[in-house]
């Protein structure tokens, strides 16, 4: 059965996630390391970048219904982030308690400003509080990586993130540029997604052995951990780090398209 997780659990989980973000800067070994998940850019770059975003999140939230998100200035006071470790790690927990203060005082349903207007997700405070579980968590990782140690996802973080991932960043009305087809993802956390792609766009589903889907209507299919999943949408790992069945081009297909194009 698929577990719906509550506005607090999502508040909890960024905190969490949060927490290992920080800790992993806190010991890496310098802030000039190279960060493999995005050429070019330091430790330091990264932790400035996502900071920046929860800051970002955090005045959309605080600004309510809108049909734009807020000026830059905000959330961004042109300052940036300090550079020593420790006033950064401060900067770090600042930016995160700027954002779980906003949506605490927002509660879940509040509408705001959402970029995914066009998928199956709320407009609400409580979507934004959901989307920021996987972004944090993933890069978390990057954090880890980047330092040498990296880490799974946790269990519960990976699999509703993942779920919002299809519903949220894949589900759309936009027309789907090639020839019809449907995917299948499978958590070996014993959870299941499909994705069908045609002329009128993207639509998940969630799969449930009691519905009787057909497994033979998959064009394609990918298997892993929930984890796993998560890091490969987000391109951190490679299809190969999955058990892949099908037509493989479809991956390619879907990692290449832009809907906003």
């Amino acid at each position: 059965m698929h577990k719906i997780l509550t506005f607090a659990d999502h508040l909890r989980l960024i905190d969490e996630r949060s927490t290992a973000f920080r800790a992993a800067v806190a010991a890496a070994p310098s802030l000039d390391l190279q960060v493999p998940a995005h050429p070019g850019r330091t430790l330091f770059d990264l932790v400035q970048h996502v900071g920046m975003g929860r800051r970002k999140s955090a005045a959309i939230v605080a600004a309510g219904p809108a049909g734009a998100p807020p000026d830059k200035s905000a959330w961004d006071d042109g300052m940036g982030a300090p550079r020593e470790r420790e006033a950064l790690l401060t900067w770090w927990t600042e930016s995160v308690e700027q954002l779980t203060s906003a949506l605490r005082a927002a509660g879940p349903d509040r509408g705001c400003w959402t970029w995914w207007d066009d998928s199956p997700s709320p407009q609400t405070s409580g979507a934004w509080a959901r989307r920021q579980v996987p972004e944090i968590a993933v890069h978390t990782y990057d954090v880890q990586l980047t330092a040498g140690a990296p880490q799974p996802i946790p269990e519960e973080a990976a699999l509703d993130g993942f779920d919002d991932c299809q519903f949220t960043l894949c589900a759309t009305t936009v027309a789907w540029p090639h020839e019809p087809a449907v995917v299948d993802y499978h958590a070996t956390e014993g959870r299941s997604w499909r994705l069908r792609l045609s002329r009128d766009g993207a639509r998940a589903a969630r799969l449930t052995p009691a519905a009787g889907e057909d497994p033979e209507a998959a064009g394609a299919s990918a298997r892993g951990t929930a984890s796993d999943l998560v890091l490969f949408f987000y391109g951190r790992i490679p299809l190969d780090s999955l058990k892949c069945e099908g037509d493989r081009r479809i991956f390619d297909q879907l990692a290449a398209w832009d809907p906003s194009v």
